[in-house]
């Protein structure tokens, strides 16, 4: 085997683990905010339908 193909080995298969750990961070349970809250972020001063300038 050349260092070529070598190269392309190690790569491969870091871009397998690279997608694989993305993949299973997006289909795993997050941890806190779940769902419909607002994550700590005060919306009463906000009237609707007036729009800021």
């Amino acid at each position: 085997m050349n260092i070529q193909a070598i190269i392309v080995v190690i790569l491969f298969a870091g871009a397998i683990f690279y997608i694989g750990r993305m993949v299973y961070k997006s289909l795993t349970a997050k941890k806190g905010c779940g769902g419909n809250c607002k994550c700590g972020v005060d919306f009463s001063g906000i009237e609707p339908g007036k729009v800021h300038k």
